[in-house]
Parts: C-alpha cells; sequence; structure tokens
C-alpha cells in the first residue's frame, strides 16, 4: 500500500471510469507505458495504484496511491506529484490527501501555529484581528502613516497588501524598515508588521535579510505564485502567513490546499475568502478550509484560519458565531473607508471582536 493516498474527482463515462483511474495512476507517477519498466523497484514501489473508483453522479471519484519517496520530502514537488501532468487534463479535479504521521513530520508543518502566533501578539485566548495596508502605489512614508494608524486603534496583525513587492514607490528594501521604524517610534510594537514576500531566489533572500534587520517577526507569501518549496524553507524562522492568490487557478478542493496543504508544508496562518463577501466561496467550502487548518493532523500544530475578502464590522458576531475563536478576521478596504476615519475605523472593530457574545 502507498504511503500517499490521493482523491480524484473525474468527470467521464462508467465505460471509462476504470482506464481513466488507471491512466491517472500513471501520470502521475511514472508517466511512460508501465510494460516499458523493467525495475522491480519502480514497479512495486513507484507505480501509482488505482485503489477505487467510485460512482459520484455524473462523475466518478477516484482513490490512488502514490509513492511518498517521489515527494523527495518538498512542498512544491508534492504538489507536482499530486496534480503536476493532471491539472492539464480539464476534466479532473484534485479533491483530498492523506498521509502518513511520518510522513506529515517530514513536510514539517507549522513552526508556531495558533499558539505561536497568540503569543507574539499578547492575545492567549479570543479572536484576532488583522487589517491591510493598501491602495497599491502609496508610498513608504504613506503606508508607515496607516500602519501606525491602524496599530493605534489596536489591530494585532497589520499585513502588507499582496500586491506590494518592489514598485518604485514603496520598495521592499525601503518599506519594510520604514514602517518598522514608525511602528517603534509610536511606541506600537505588540502589533505584528508582516510584509509581503515575492519574486525569485536572489530577491527573496535579500528580502528575507531585510525583515531580519527590521526586526520583523511575521512575514507572508503566496506559496501558488512563490512555491510551496520556499514556504517550507522560511517556517520555523518567521511567523508565516500563507495569500490565497492564484489558489483558484487550478482544480483543486481549496480546504485540501489552503486548510491542509499550506498548512503542511509551514504556514501558521491562512487566508481565504469568507462567504458572503466579493468572492463565491460557499459555507461549506470556509468550513472545510477552517477545519482542515485547524483539526488533528499527525501531531501537526494547527494553523489559524484568517476570513477575508470584502468583510466589514457588521459581520464580526455572524463570523465569531461560524468560525469560533481559533481565528483571525481580516478587515482592510472597510476601515480604510470609513468616515469615522482609520484609528477610530479600527478600535470600533477590536472592541467588536473582544465584546462579541457567542
Amino acid at each position: 500500500m502507498k504511503e500517499l493516498q490521493v482523491v480524484y474527482r473525474i468527470a467521464c463515462t462508467a465505460a471509462e471510469a476504470d482506464a481513466r483511474a488507471q491512466a491517472l495512476a500513471v501520470e502521475q507517477s511514472i508517466e511512460m507505458p508501465p510494460e516499458a519498466v523493467t525495475s522491480d523497484f519502480v514497479r512495486e514501489r513507484v507505480i501509482g495504484e488505482v485503489l477505487a473508483v467510485e460512482d459520484a453522479g455524473g462523475a466518478f471519484e477516484v482513490r490512488i496511491g502514490l509513492s511518498l519517496e517521489s515527494t523527495g520530502g518538498e512542498g512544491g514537488q508534492l504538489l507536482n506529484m499530486l496534480f503536476g501532468n493532471s491539472s492539464l487534463q480539464a476534466e479532473v479535479r484534485l479533491l483530498d490527501f492523506e498521509l502518513t504521521e511520518q510522513a506529515a513530520h517530514e513536510f514539517g508543518g507549522p513552526r508556531h501555529g495558533i499558539a505561536g502566533l497568540r503569543r507574539a501578539v499578547g492575545r492567549p485566548a479570543g479572536a484576532l484581528t488583522c487589517s491591510a495596508l493598501k491602495p497599491l502605489g502609496s508610498n513608504a512614508a504613506e503606508l508607515a502613516e496607516l500602519a501606525c494608524a491602524l496599530a493605534a486603534g489596536g489591530i494585532d496583525v497589520i499585513k502588507d497588501d499582496h500586491g506590494l513587492a518592489d514598485q518604485s514607490r514603496a520598495p521592499f528594501e525601503l518599506r519594510v524598515p520604514t514602517i518598522c521604524g514608525a511602528l517603534a517610534r509610536a511606541g506600537l510594537e505588540r502589533c505584528l508588521y508582516v510584509p509581503s514576500l515575492g519574486g525569485g531566489p536572489g530577491r527573496l533572500q535579500r528580502q528575507l535579510q531585510v525583515a531580519r534587520d527590521a526586526g520583523v517577526r511575521m512575514v507572508m507569501l503566496a506559496p501558488m505564485i512563490s512555491g510551496l518549496g520556499a514556504l517550507q524553507e522560511i517556517a520555523g524562522e518567521f511567523l508565516l502567513l500563507a495569500h490565497p492568490a492564484m489558489a483558484g487557478a487550478a482544480r483543486i478542493a481549496q480546504p485540501a490546499l489552503l486548510g491542509k496543504l499550506f498548512r503542511l508544508c509551514g504556514a501558521d496562518a491562512t487566508i481565504f475568502p469568507n462567504h458572503g463577501g466579493r468572492f463565491s466561496y460557499s459555507e461549506d467550502t470556509c468550513r472545510g478550509i477552517a477545519a482542515q487548518a485547524r483539526e488533528p493532523l499527525h501531531g501537526l500544530a494547527p494553523c489559524m484560519p484568517v476570513p477575508a475578502g470584502g468583510m466589514t464590522p457588521a459581520r464580526v458576531s455572524e463570523m465569531l458565531s461560524f468560525y469560533g475563536d481559533d481565528v483571525m478576521l481580516l478587515i482592510g478596504g472597510a476601515l480604510l473607508a470609513s468616515p469615522l476615519g482609520i484609528e477610530a475605523a479600527a478600535a470600533d472593530f477590536v472592541r467588536a471582536v473582544r465584546g462579541a457574545v457567542r
């Protein structure tokens, strides 16, 4: 029995189902005709194995066993083995995957998790608050002023908008120390400032050094852009916030991707679009993401779910009722547009979270 089991949904006829399942097992393992394989090891340990084919009403759910050794313990290769070539087949969707306890610990999981995030912001209980620095096009001084206003209002975590990168108006090397310095001068270091990392290996290493020098404790990465391997390698040194950009570009069930896979590769917190916002995620999808992020997984630390995407303070009580206390609520634009002013709007948001009755 293979150590990695993967569940796919294939849109095909009953007559095609068994053959399609076998083809998928081969495609996601050796990617060549099995009859051409001469190695006993490859035949017995590497070639994918069809474990089940079940009618799912207009499609078939297929469970395939794959070799864990083929991943090399690296997050990007794990995604490649789960769905690399088969993502090119429009009728195939990746639903979920399961792996052994030993394998889970090989990938690492969150190094800090919910408990570590709570320690970092000094909030041992209750939901956390988060906001974002935007819009893209602001200069470093403007972003620093915004960060101070949000922090003065009591926000726990303030992240870069994921579109902030190395634009000339606020390059990473200037933006990060400017914001960290402004928060320190204002006595607001309790707030976690989370810069957005991105770019190739060289740029990423330079940004990490800037973050170290500035005393940053948490960073954000979009694993579907910068890579799950990068997420794994950064885990541990910093708290890690995973951003979902490009996560909708592949036919992967969102709980498996944003909840389980990002957590497995080291995310301490994972952002996802909340239901009822400007994205089309359902309540069931959001519930599934939060469950995959927090539920027991071979002893790995739980990952903090961060519902976001067009949320407003008016929905605080509803969101806390839906997700419970182990959640970080992310509200950005609604605070920036508030007629109360940014600091007052942030303070109202924080009061709503602290005072919500569940």
